[in-house]
């Protein structure tokens, strides 16, 4: 009985705490924004406009739910707004360089460019 009850005591410490491991966010948020981009502009060539929604993007695997629940979507008249909403627990902030977009349709996004 007192293994148990100190079990129990050690496992609500634990949950109780927040365990952040530096730059996970930001790398996590990466890889779905540049996933979700990819499907995005993919939907692109194949169709001639870009979705709807995201919900109509085809031939996704098993893992692409993981960035289709961490990235906002927003079809616009001439292109789509695309923000990161998550990374891997968190909000990132990230940042890339001014040239990733060239040629694609993003037109509004809480990503930063860098001129490099």
């Amino acid at each position: 009985m007192r293994k148990a009850l100190i079990f129990f005591s050690l496992l609500a410490l634990i949950a109780g705490c927040e365990f952040k491991i530096p730059g996970v966010d930001e790398q996590f948020g990466e890889q779905n924004f540049v996933s979700a981009v990819s499907m995005i502009e993919l939907y692109n060539v194949r169709n001639g406009e870009y979705p709807q929604s995201l919900g109509d993007l085809e031939f996704l695997g098993d893992w692409d739910g993981i960035w289709l629940s961490a990235v906002r979507y927003e079809k616009t008249d001439s292109g789509y707004n695309l923000f990161i909403e998550r990374g891997w627990a968190g909000k990132p902030s990230l940042a890339f360089p001014v040239e990733f977009k060239q040629g694609l349709g993003i037109q509004d996004t809480n990503v930063a460019w860098i001129s490099e």
